[in-house]
């Protein structure tokens, strides 16, 4: 991992000032720093997972774990009844700038679709 990877490590270790909004023992979320919507929430596994790629059977529970959380608060910011995004990139070309498995969680607004 390069320095940038390193950050979301920080992150949960609270060792920036990130505003934290979420955190237990297998996942900690938080504000995007680079907001592309009113809401903008990183959804990242405590535990580093790369990839997508490196999901497998030992570690899977945790991918559900993030996806429950992220739409956990969607409801609580009021954005799951007019809708939201989520979001996730796999590597270079999938567009994924920060080596270390995330989810961003999108809304307060009409988005655009992806097609």
């Amino acid at each position: 991992m390069n320095n940038k990877d390193l950050i979301f490590q920080k992150i949960i270790k609270r060792e920036t000032s990130t505003h934290i909004i979420y955190q237990d023992k297998i996942v900690t979320a938080f504000e995007d720093i680079a907001p592309k919507a009113p809401i903008h929430i990183i959804v990242i596994p405590n535990i580093f997972i790369k990839t997508l790629n490196d999901i497998n059977q030992k570690n899977k529970n945790i991918f559900a774990h993030m996806l429950y959380i992220a739409v956990k608060i969607a409801k609580n910011k009021k954005i799951s009844e007019d809708g939201y995004k989520i979001v996730m990139n796999c590597n270079k070309n999938g567009g994924q700038e920060i080596n270390y498995l995330h989810m961003h969680l999108l809304g307060g607004e009409k988005l655009k679709a992806l097609y």
